[in-house]
């Protein structure tokens, strides 16, 4: 699989960026738009991790021939 490290540390850089920019946003009083800016992280990441996952799926059945 090409996903091995790369994914990895694209999530977890997208988790650190996301919680400094939240942080940044309560401080200032601005928790809505911090609330928001973690929601949409977290569609980012999950649209990354379901896309992984399709892509599993699709070997799966490349392999067991159910195509």
């Amino acid at each position: 699989m090409g996903y091995d490290v790369n994914t990895i540390f694209q999530i977890a850089g997208i988790g650190i960026v996301v919680a400094m920019i939240h942080t940044v946003l309560k401080q200032m009083g601005k928790e809505d738009w911090a609330h928001w800016v973690t929601l949409i992280g977290f569609v980012v990441v999950l649209y990354m991790v379901a896309s992984i996952v399709d892509n599993l799926f699709q070997k799966i059945k490349g392999v067991f021939l159910f195509q």
